[in-house]
């Protein structure tokens, strides 16, 4: 009975195959809400602190009665018309299909990226049966000639949002702290010191994960908001005429009055930790995202403003010093304040766990999309794939905080440099939303194009106050931003030069080894044996034992140029990684062979695919194709959890390869099997290194100057980069198992 093209085992029955956003309900999507307020709303929820200090300072006089009520509505609008409506009941339904927010969601959205097709991982040769399958590309939902500048747009919002996780603890945690000053001025100095105190430990306890510490932080957060709500209440009994404030002509009337665009800049800062709750969609889902923001943080928040103008407008000069602690009800040194500058601390250090949080998630995202270096990822959940710890980026963040927070020395001075990173992420949001809307979900072009001029039109307006802010402070997070799209489209112009490469190079693996069998060196010995020559009856000796294998030689090499080479058999176990998706097998066997030319007994050519569940069945995690032409080659599909260690186990690796052989061949497998075993006792993985090269480019008179930056950023930048950061970072295996093949590429 002939085999069929290709033999399977296992499979991935019971595994979904490409990653979905969260769904849960009842119990669990009240969990899931109440997490939220731990991690998503503690830098919106901490902006009371220092949003009206950043309007009115210390040492100016105290504002008209009007003007605080015109102010006061100003955020009450912004909050309802921002946070609530344009993020929380709109932009949330424009994540990816994977359930991941933020700016570069949304790039993606527009140009999808392929669908990886691992069925073709495992097509080697032409004998392979193409498996039916979906296509493999996802089209473009906009002009192709937009893409690099939609690219470069998103990701300096993407970029900016990480800079954002810089200053948010920096501000949050120095207003905090600084309250105790309202009462022991003598400690006014210590602040800097104290806060980095906290923020050190902040970021020494980011390896529980954010499912551990979003159960500790939302309890806390819970008590914050309940406490500026419940106070908020309290004041505004003082002077109920700040109610006032929900009619939308006052807002328009102070900016009509005092003609101080300025304003704006403070409102801003109440505004703070919007994006947030984009960019950690994949760490949650939208719906529990909706109901706390709805129900909870946004009353909350709106009764604080509330309760802080009211205050101001009854006691004036009084609580100017510092708005937020002043306006506590009851003595300065007395119980509710001591419990409130707690929480305070408590909630600030949470509001920055809300950006570190944003920032493990968003860098997750450009990694698995080739846009910044591979880096050490650790997922931290069970059930959720979006709540993941980056190491690396983790102290990165640490060390760049204490700079900012020892470099401003004051709450007021980081102030500045705040609302200018979060008035351009808001405003690169609402354009992709925009562009979405007509090319993604089809929408007409009048609703999409009046989205972009409603909220055009009001994140214009507070980027152009932050914008004044640039030479005060602004320009650190503007610095910042382009310092990273720079890097990070650098990143993706050299990495997709090099997946190219690889690509292109791929090669049937019927067109590089060839076989000569018993049958074909009968055919070609066709007399009686007493009639055949010493040699031609060797070769039918030979021909009994084993086939024969040849390569071609390299192109590249005149001496064996275009010549069959044989090569011997040897009893060891390879496995060459294929680290891009596609059929063929990798340019790193060709390599490997060439200069050693032999053949290991068993070939593993294996193909990684990490599955949207925490944890794989060792069972099922190897689909093993077996190549009918070549004995002893294999296509396998290594199937992970996203919490599964990158560890490959030769033994359960080879229990699958035998009994796919012993279903082939149920009687005469036994040899065959037991050579199998004998030679993946000595076993060893085989990886791809690019020695990368610039190509030269021919653009007429300036070529000379294109070749000399292409040579400049190919060799000198990206080659030594990609040596640091391998693509065997996150793999268990130890350095003595894995052979680097050396490839020169030409990219």
């Amino acid at each position: 009975m002939p085999l069929p093209s290709t033999l399977a085992v296992a499979s991935t029955d019971g595994y979904a195959t490409t990653r979905i956003s969260v769904q849960v309900h009842g119990y669990a999507l009240a969990a899931l809400s109440f997490q939220a307020l731990g991690i998503i709303y503690a830098d919106l929820g901490t902006s009371p602190l220092y949003a009206l200090g950043g309007i009115w300072t210390a040492s100016g006089p105290p504002p008209p009665k009007e003007d605080v009520i015109g102010v006061i509505s100003t955020i009450i609008w912004a909050l309802t018309l921002l946070p609530l409506l344009k993020y929380v009941f709109i932009a949330l339904d424009f994540g990816t299909n994977e359930g991941e927010g933020g700016t570069f969601a949304l790039f993606q959205g527009l140009f999808p990226p392929e669908d990886e097709d691992f069925d073709a991982d495992r097509t080697l040769t032409g004998d392979s049966t193409k498996f039916a399958t979906s296509s493999t590309k996802q089209t473009a939902k906009i002009a192709s000639r937009f893409r690099w500048p939609l690219l470069a747009w998103s990701l300096f919002g993407t970029s900016l949002t990480l800079s954002d996780g810089i200053l948010t603890p920096a501000v949050s945690v120095t207003s905090a702290v600084a309250g105790i000053s309202v009462v022991r001025p003598s400690v006014s100095n210590d602040v800097v010191p104290i806060s980095i105190a906290f923020l050190v430990a902040l970021f020494l306890v980011q390896s529980r994960g954010t499912s551990q510490l979003s159960f500790i932080f939302a309890p806390v957060m819970l008590g914050w908001m309940a406490l500026i709500g419940t106070t908020g209440i309290v004041n505004i009994i003082q002077y109920p005429g700040i109610l006032r404030a929900f009619d939308p002509s006052r807002a328009i009337m102070v900016f009509v009055r005092t003609k101080n665009y300025d304003l704006l800049t403070g409102v801003l800062l109440a505004l703070t930790g919007s994006e947030a709750m984009f960019a950690n969609l994949g760490q949650f889902n939208k719906c529990s995202i909706r109901l706390s923001f709805s129900l909870f943080v946004y009353p909350c928040l709106l009764l604080a403003y509330l309760g802080q103008g009211a205050r101001l407008i009854v006691d004036g000069e009084a609580v100017l010093s510092n708005i937020f602690y002043r306006t506590i009800p009851g003595p300065v040194n007395g119980p509710l304040f001591w419990i409130i500058y707690v929480f305070a601390i408590l909630a600030t250090l949470i509001a920055s766990q809300s950006l570190i949080t944003a920032t493990f998630s968003l860098v997750e995202q450009l990694v698995n999309m080739h846009v910044l270096p591979q880096l050490h990822l650790k997922y931290t959940s069970e059930t959720i794939q979006g709540q993941v710890y980056i190491p690396v980026v983790n102290w990165i963040l640490m060390v760049a905080v204490i700079i900012f927070v020892v470099g401003f020395k004051s709450s007021v001075a980081l102030t500045n440099a705040f609302g200018f990173a979060v008035a351009t992420v808001m405003f690169t949001t609402t354009v992709l939303i925009a562009l979405q809307m007509r090319f993604v979900k089809r929408l007409p072009v009048v609703i999409a194009a009046a989205y972009f001029v409603v909220f055009g039109f009001l994140d214009g307006l507070f980027w152009g106050a932050a914008l004044k802010k640039v030479p005060n402070g602004a320009w650190v997070p503007l610095m910042l931003g382009l310092i990273l799209v720079i890097f990070m489209l650098f990143w993706t112009w050299a990495r997709g030069l090099e997946d190219d490469f690889d690509g292109r190079n791929r090669v049937n693996l019927r067109h590089f080894i060839f076989s000569e069998n018993n049958n074909e060196v009968a055919r070609r010995v066709s007399r009686p044996a007493h009639e055949c020559t010493e040699e031609e009856l060797d070769q039918l000796d030979d021909a009994e034992k084993a086939p024969s294998y040849y390569i071609l030689g390299s192109s590249h090499d005149l001496e064996t140029a275009g010549r069959k080479i044989e090569v011997p058999r040897i009893p060891t176990c390879a496995i060459f990684h294929k680290l891009t998706v596609g059929k063929g097998v990798p340019h790193s066997f060709a390599g490997f062979v060439r200069q050693w030319p032999s053949l290991p007994r068993v070939v593993v050519f294996l193909a990684v695919r990490v599955l949207p569940t925490a944890h794989v069945d060792p069972h099922d995690r190897y689909v093993v194709t077996k190549v009918r032409s070549i004995q002893g080659f294999y296509g396998v599909a290594y199937h992970l959890g996203f919490r599964d260690d990158f560890d490959v186990q030769i033994g359960e690796l080879v229990d699958r390869i035998c009994a796919l052989e012993t279903r082939a061949d149920p009687h005469g497998s036994s040899a065959a099997v037991d050579e199998i075993r004998r030679a993946a006792a000595r076993y060893t993985h085989v990886v791809p290194h690019y020695h990368v090269v610039s190509m030269q480019a021919d653009v007429g008179r300036l070529s000379a100057v294109v070749n000399w930056v292409r040579k400049l950023l190919i060799e000198d930048v990206y080659r030594p980069l990609v040596t640091m950061f391998p693509e065997t970072e996150n793999w268990v295996a130890s350095g003595d198992e894995i052979i680097r093949v050396g490839i020169h590429a030409e990219i």
